[in-house]
């Protein structure tokens, strides 16, 4: 009985630290006390040290921390992150028939006008240096990992709203990899598409073992997610995206959607999978907080404030005002979902980090703008402060029954 007790007790400790995102900010701050103390040059070259020496590699990558993290262990967090929008988008799912998500998607196109026409505007007014406007693309991406736990808290689980914002961010961000892919290549590693078919060889897998009715989630992520990855990874495309493609395929028989990590749902593929990988998930997200986050405070500039303003006034109008339009044309929000969840999912929306990163240090070849605009990018944690005081003003959690 005691030892019951133990366990549920550290359960619940544990429970409570991913509830409330405690890895992953608990990785930022030493990320950022680290740069800030030792050096931001100094603590990315360990970040990036091979750490099997140079010769072993992937594909011409080689195996540093910040690969590891960001290319491989991220493959599972956006993984998960597609279980949710392949249960939504099932029958008794938030976004079920299909044609609701298609007012998230138009959202999503509002979450990059946005803030693309507010960082133009206010480069202009302010008379910036042309320079300035290579970094357009910073804040159009949303940052999956932080965006989808805070509006887990927010909204408490299996709340529509987080199908809303996941399949919205999910959206642009592939749009925002794409975006650097055409505007933004490495003229040493151009895209390279046919190595694409090799991701669609894996998905091909993934639907002959659902033919075949396999239920083992490992057979769906060796045979079919090998493959996606390494396609994405040789296509100079970013391979954490390898499981999207895949887990649609997993079997999922749920009679209603409960939402992402539910403790009550029924045992099958796609459940299996997620519950399989919440507490690697979970706290894993503390060496992606760690990986991303070593930045000097010394950075802040002008784009700093261009890149937040965006993110927070673009992505907010621009995901509100699209979801509405598209509401007026017929394309109807999620059941369970009104005017204040949007707004607060629009809120939400303008969290930028990961992609938000990348862009940044490749937009810009002055490493004080660079600087500058990855500062912007990493401040846009604070959107989580106003999206969840209007959670609790607005009353938004979903209560448990």
């Amino acid at each position: 009985m005691k030892s019951d007790n133990k366990n549920t007790k550290i359960s619940g400790v544990v429970n409570l630290l991913a509830e409330f995102s405690i890895p992953l900010l608990s990785g930022v701050v030493i990320a950022l006390f680290l740069a800030n103390f030792l050096g931001e040059g100094v603590v990315n070259h360990y970040l990036h040290l091979p750490l099997l020496g140079p010769d072993i590699t992937i594909l011409g990558h080689e195996l540093s921390f910040y690969f590891i993290i960001n290319d491989i262990f991220m493959v599972l967090f956006f993984g998960i992150a597609a279980v949710e929008i392949t249960q939504a988008v099932i029958p008794g799912g938030s976004l079920n028939p299909i044609t609701r998500a298609l007012n998230p998607i138009l959202g999503t196109i509002g979450g990059i006008v946005g803030p693309v026409l507010v960082y133009i505007s206010l480069a202009y007014f302010f008379e910036l240096k042309d320079s300035v406007y290579k970094g357009w693309a910073i804040p159009i991406a949303t940052d999956i990992a932080l965006a989808w736990l805070v509006a887990r808290f927010v909204f408490g689980k299996g709340h529509p709203a987080i199908s809303y914002l996941l399949l919205l961010a999910i959206a642009d961000d592939a749009l925002g990899l794409g975006i650097i892919a055409v505007f933004y290549s490495d003229p040493a590693h151009p895209v390279q598409p046919l190595w694409l078919l090799l991701t669609l060889t894996g998905m091909l897998i993934a639907y002959f073992l659902r033919y075949k009715k396999v239920s083992n989630f490992w057979y769906y992520l060796l045979l079919g997610g090998v493959p996606s990855w390494l396609g994405l990874l040789a296509a100079h495309l970013h391979p954490a995206l390898a499981l999207i493609f895949i887990v649609p395929f997993m079997p999922s028989d749920l009679k209603k959607h409960e939402g992402l990590f539910d403790e009550e749902q029924e045992s099958n593929t796609i459940s299996n999978f997620e519950h399989f990988f919440k507490i690697p998930v979970d706290f894993g997200l503390f060496c992606f907080g760690l990986a991303n986050s070593a930045i000097a405070f010394s950075g802040i500039g002008d784009v700093t404030w261009l890149v937040l303003s965006s993110l927070f006034f673009g992505k907010t109008i621009g995901v509100f005002l699209f979801s509405y339009i598209g509401e007026l044309l017929g394309l109807k929000i999620p059941q369970g979902m009104g005017y204040k969840h949007i707004f607060v999912v629009a809120i939400i929306a303008g969290i930028g980090l990961t992609v938000a990163l990348f862009i940044a240090g490749i937009a810009f070849m002055d490493p004080e703008l660079e600087g500058a605009g990855k500062m912007g990018a990493l401040f846009s944690i604070v959107i989580a402060l106003p999206a969840i005081f209007l959670g609790i003003v607005f009353k938004l959690k979903k209560l448990k029954k």
